[in-house]
């Protein structure tokens, strides 16, 4: 056997990833959703060393939260225990202010500094991250980290011209402080766009952090609207549909398709400041799977 070269003892360069559990779930839980994928991004890319990251949501939902829930069971048998279920933040349709039309509603997001808090201590504690990987509210979530962590936004307050609304989100200060550059890539499975004006100065000026987000043509969970409104504010973005619902597709031309696009982000970040910009990535690019032209 030949001794080892000195690129065999060379210490394997740490790939870090945030990941946000989707609504109702959390950390333990999304991370046995997505095995599949930390095995493909093990096996093809052998130069780093995969550190996956999972926090669950400080939000602990009841059971009336869960969509789908009927109350508690008539029958004579002792109802089974419910799954600890959490999240990120709780959606709230509240009167718009200041508009009297009746029924007229808009979409708050109550504990979203909370999940932010919670989000930006994993951060503190476990980064710095190169990426992340976010699912439905996660998606989201994901959406708005990457947005706080570009330079454009780094510090109080969010560019007030896009936040005329005197009830605009408010910079989340937890993130002012964080020694963590812009990301290099985010992947955003059934994710969404924070409505409305409250929430217009995560998007404004548009994401440069490249985007690879996956729609399922049968998800019956989250419009696909919605997710188009998020793809729209991203500069660099990647799309991806794939014929399933509202989960994270573990086939291989799925898993194929967000391995290469983690390899082509760090290798467009090749020794720069380590994200943030597409480096002379495309612009938006709608894809199907079998089109695209995967190395592996």
């Amino acid at each position: 056997m030949s001794p080892p070269t000195e690129s065999d003892l060379r210490p394997k360069p740490p790939l870090r990833i945030l990941m946000l559990h989707g609504y109702t779930q959390s950390g333990p839980l999304f991370r046995s959703k997505t095995r599949a994928l930390e095995k493909a991004l093990t096996k093809a890319l052998p130069n780093h060393t995969l550190h996956l990251s999972y926090p669950t949501g400080p939000i602990i939902l009841n059971p009336s939260d869960i969509p789908g829930y009927n109350g508690p069971s008539t029958s004579n048998e002792d109802p089974a225990e419910p799954e600890p279920a959490y999240g990120w933040w709780r959606r709230k349709d509240l009167p718009t202010p200041n508009k009297p039309a009746e029924g007229e509603t808009e979409i708050v997001y109550t504990g979203l500094q909370d999940g932010l808090a919670r989000i930006a201590e994993t951060i503190r504690q476990e980064g710095p991250f190169d990426g992340v990987i976010g699912f439905s509210q996660g998606g989201c979530a994901a959406g708005i980290v990457a947005s706080l962590l570009e330079t454009t936004r780094r510090s109080p307050p969010l560019p007030s011209s896009a936040s005329p609304d005197p009830e605009a989100e408010p910079f989340p200060t937890c993130f002012a402080s964080l020694h963590q550059p812009p990301l290099r890539f985010a992947i955003i499975y059934s994710g969404f766009i924070a409505p409305g004006a409250r929430y217009a100065a995560f998007y404004d000026p548009p994401l440069k952090t490249p985007t690879l987000h996956f729609l399922g043509a049968l998800d019956g969970v989250v419009e696909e609207s919605r997710s188009r409104g998020l793809i729209a504010v991203c500069e660099d973005a990647r799309v991806v549909t794939h014929p399933g619902g509202h989960f994270l597709p573990s086939q291989r031309p799925w898993l194929d398709a967000a391995v290469g696009f983690v390899r082509e982000c760090l290798e467009a970040a090749g020794g720069d400041d380590g994200g943030g910009g597409s480096n002379g990535r495309g612009k938006k690019k709608e894809e199907r799977v079998e089109d695209m032209d995967v190395p592996f």
